[in-house]
């Protein structure tokens, strides 16, 4: 769940964001409907300088019963101190880590590697792909699988992959970085942007190799049902938690 503002957003290609309702009754509602966890990521936080939402983080903590990750500008180890106590189980960082490769060592070192979600939000540009900084609005110097070994090398516990290039046009998963990213590194990688219908589910688990599949409008305004998604997975040959 992209959150702006306090109310959950959804984009096409990180902009033009439309409101897709109350982030604590969505989150509520996915952990009663069978998702295995939540994201929630405080969009303009880093871009606007701020620290992210520690009373959402709360309220949801006391509103659903599986994990959940909190991310959007966390640039030390006392923001993830804070989110942790409110109740968040991980934290995921991108700007700071890209800023400041050292904070990932220090999380893992502090809290543990599976606290430290790397999250890394590339766009496709040739045969590279360029990461971005400030929720897809800043490039980086730094490429995808270059930095997802060092995040890995850091100690990150997972890698969370958002295509910007794919992300809300709902076409599918970047599965070929996908892949790449899951041959060469050895935590989890989480698959984002692009989900559009389930096949595209069935692709990123066995052409993308990816270990999770993060969506959200498609569920955010009912095009796909949890349950049913995972059923079909299910038959499909997919490892799913039912």
């Amino acid at each position: 769940m992209d959150v702006k503002d306090g109310k959950t957003v959804k984009g096409v290609n990180f902009v033009n964001f439309r409101d897709a309702g109350d982030p604590v009754m969505l989150g509520a509602a996915y952990s009663r409907a069978g998702a295995d966890e939540l994201t929630y990521l405080d969009i303009t936080a880093s871009h606007e300088g701020r620290k992210t939402f520690t009373e959402l983080v709360r309220k949801v903590a006391a509103n659903i019963n599986i994990p959940f990750t909190v991310g959007g500008g966390i640039n030390e180890l006392q923001d993830v101190e804070r989110l942790l106590g409110a109740g968040a189980d991980k934290v995921s960082i991108n700007s700071a880590a890209l800023r400041n490769p050292m904070l990932i060592s220090e999380i893992a070192s502090n809290f543990g590697s599976q606290v430290c979600v790397v999250a890394i939000d590339a766009r496709q540009e040739g045969s590279d792909w360029r990461c971005y900084l400030n929720g897809g609005r800043v490039p980086s110097d730094k490429y995808l699988f270059d930095w997802a070994r060092e995040a890995q090398d850091r100690g990150a516990g997972e890698i969370l992959f958002t295509s910007m290039s794919h992300d809300g046009v709902k076409e599918g998963y970047a599965n070929e970085a996908l892949a790449q990213l899951s041959d060469e590194l050895n935590i989890p990688v989480i698959a984002s942007g692009g989900a559009g219908k389930m096949e595209h589910f069935k692709d990123v688990f066995l052409k993308g190799k990816a270990d999770a599949a993060l969506a959200a409008s498609v569920f955010h305004f009912g095009e796909i049902n949890i349950e049913e998604l995972k059923l079909y997975l299910q038959h499909e040959g997919i490892n799913v938690r039912l």
